[in-house]
């Protein structure tokens, strides 16, 4: 158990026994600035009681990179969350998933802007996989078509 990981416990207990909620996990967002579906995903991570903060910039590779996050799994947007990487538009359930597991790996990702994928919403839709990336940097499956 991280130390982190113990002052969330240690300090829940009591504030839920006060009716009181913990405070909202945050999330920070490295976009470009021109990016549309970019600022969705973040509504969406709003909309699931995350607070996220936004860092326009020119280039996102050089986050991903520091993240842990390899060039085969690049989205638009590269999001940092209690040090995990959030490439792409990772749904809010598999984020809290995450954060409730805390495997030993970089983080999420949703390779490429698959139609359907949070902040990516639309009429259709295709099937897509949220990818779990390991310390080494190899990538499993973590949830499959997370739509249905």
């Amino acid at each position: 158990m991280n130390r982190g990981h113990f002052l969330r416990l240690v300090f829940a207990a009591p504030l839920a026994a006060l009716g009181l909620k913990a405070a909202p996990t945050h999330i920070h967002v490295y976009k470009t600035p021109t990016c549309g579906c970019c600022g969705n995903w973040v509504k969406h991570l709003e909309k699931n009681g995350f607070t996220v903060s936004v860092d326009n910039v020119p280039d996102t590779s050089p986050y991903r990179h520091k993240y842990g996050i390899p060039d085969s799994l690049t989205s638009c947007h590269t999001g940092v969350v209690e040090n995990y990487a959030l490439e792409g538009h990772v749904p809010a359930a598999e984020v809290q998933r995450l954060l409730k597991e805390r495997p030993k790996a970089h983080g999420l990702a949703v390779p490429g802007m698959p139609v359907g994928s949070p902040g990516m919403e639309a009429a259709t839709s295709q099937p897509y996989n949220v990818m779990l990336v390991d310390l080494q940097g190899r990538a499993t499956v973590y949830q499959s078509d997370p739509k249905k």
